[in-house]
């Protein structure tokens, strides 16, 4: 079976625009390309799970999501970096939605269509709904990056958030999944 980490990708990946959908407003966070790409060479696979309510809300369209999702796969396989698929729930909060975090149900498609082993995964993202969607889904850890909305995730959320490993970005996820692969193999 294979191992995967599943990334949001606003506020986590890139930096947080407030409903984003236009490519030339990416900005990917520096710890973005050296971490996925360590993960990568580890043999992780990489997922990109996203809320996009921006289009439950009316104020893009899906395909205004995707051309920002092209971009940002393009931007990294320049580095090597391949994201194996990207889910989005575009539904706004409130709505019924299949996939929309912290529902684990993407995870669970992308266990069984990649023969994932979700106990041997990672989540990162910057929200409790983030780790929470972690949790739903039985990954080895859920990771709170202080980008985005981290911090102040980290600050105000107290005990909701302590079986999570907090860390400044993205390298340092991969720095901290690297060494405890690292750790179980000694």
């Amino acid at each position: 079976m294979n191992r995967a980490i599943f990334l949001d990708r606003d506020g986590t990946m890139i930096a947080e625009q407030g409903y984003l959908s236009r490519p030339e407003d990416v900005k990917i966070f520096p710890g973005t390309r050296t971490g996925l790409k360590r993960l990568c060479a580890a043999g992780y696979q990489l997922f990109i799970v996203s809320n996009q309510s921006g289009v439950g809300r009316g104020y893009f369209t899906m395909a205004d999501v995707e051309k920002v999702n092209h971009h940002l796969s393009d931007e990294l396989a320049r580095d090597g970096i391949e994201l194996e698929k990207i889910y989005i729930a575009p539904e706004a909060p409130g709505q019924p939605s299949r996939g929309r975090k912290p529902s684990p149900q993407f995870l669970f498609d992308a266990r069984d269509e990649f023969n994932l082993d979700l106990s041997q995964s990672f989540l990162a993202g910057d929200k409790l709904i983030d780790l929470e969607c972690g949790w739903n889904a039985g990954v080895k850890k859920s990771i709170l990056v202080r980008t985005g909305y981290g911090t102040e995730v980290e600050r105000d959320s107290g005990e909701k958030i302590s079986r999570a490993i907090v860390v400044d970005d993205l390298a340092g996820a991969a720095d901290w999944i690297l060494r405890s692969d690292s750790e179980l193999k000694t």
